[in-house]
């Protein structure tokens, strides 16, 4: 099986954007992830200070200050490369400037925002042809927080209230940008409880991992499947091939869902989880055992 060579970085959104570590200091946003966080890790998967970054603002509903937030954020890391796509609609994703800055680039940083939007500019282009392409044969890095870290699985959340996740026909799914097979993503997973959410999508489509992520905590990928909890909070994973009875494709919509067995494993920094395998490990050099 042909194992990617590049890294995908999914985080659960309100990442920490390089935010100064000052005495007193209190972020708006309830930041606690600094100079050691996500972002920092970001860099260090590429080629450190000195990589060549483009922030990709197409979720979002306010892309030039997002985007600025992220240029800021890199150049309080000592990032001083870094570029902005604001990706609107499929022609703006055609544009031969955009195509030739991420054929350049050591990896892209999709930001929060809405992840349909990602899959209705991207999906079927030739730029995320080169997304996939490098990916999969170059040592380049994809990150993506909150819908960008969502929209990296084939399989899509694209709506659903955490209070009626358990009622069939309440989460919604589509097709995602398809970076990693066989898996669901799911961000902002602890502060908007969506643990609901995640079962009942793990549930109708058992043959994929589930992936919870905590606000300001991630999961790295090696390899298409090895993964590394990073960042300062919890990551999930729902794991649903050993399922002994569900009456989901029985029931009404709007009807209660029921599930036995779903496996669910809660990772914390520095955990290890295998896709392929589905195994836990609590530390890397136990991943291949």
């Amino acid at each position: 099986m042909h194992e990617p060579k590049g890294i995908l970085i999914s985080i659960g959104g309100d990442v920490d954007k390089g935010t100064p570590s000052e005495p007193n200091f209190q972020s708006p946003s309830s930041l606690s992830f600094f100079e050691d966080g996500i972002l920092k890790r970001i860099l260090s998967e590429m080629k450190g200070f000195e990589s060549y970054v483009e922030v990709i603002t197409t979720a979002s509903e306010i892309p030039l200050e997002v985007g600025q937030n992220y240029v800021e954020a890199f150049d309080r890391l000592g990032c001083k490369n870094v570029g902005l796509i604001h990706v609107r609609n499929r022609v703006d994703a055609a544009n031969p400037e955009f195509l030739e800055r991420i054929k350049k680039a050591d990896g892209v940083m999709f930001t929060g925002g809405d992840q349909m939007r990602l899959s209705m500019c991207f999906g079927g282009t030739e730029f995320l042809d080169i997304l996939k392409e490098r990916y999969e044969n170059e040592p380049f890095v994809i990150a993506g927080t909150s819908a960008g870290a969502m929209a990296m699985s084939n399989t899509m959340i694209c709506g659903g209230s955490s209070e009626e996740a358990l009622l069939k026909g309440k989460v919604k799914i589509t097709t995602g940008l398809g970076f990693m097979k066989n898996v669901i993503i799911d961000s902002h997973f602890v502060k908007r409880g969506r643990f609901g959410r995640l079962a009942q999508a793990v549930t109708g489509n058992p043959g994929c991992i589930g992936i919870g992520l905590g606000e300001d905590t991630g999961v790295l990928v090696r390899n298409g499947n090895e993964m590394e909890a990073i960042g300062s909070g919890l990551v999930l994973i729902f794991d649903g091939h050993s399922i002994r009875h569900s009456n989901i494709a029985d029931i009404e919509d709007g009807s209660p869902i029921s599930v036995e067995h779903l496996i669910v494993h809660v990772l914390a920094k520095g955990n290890h989880y295998n896709v392929v395998q589905r195994r836990f490990f609590a530390e890397k050099k136990h991943l291949a055992a």
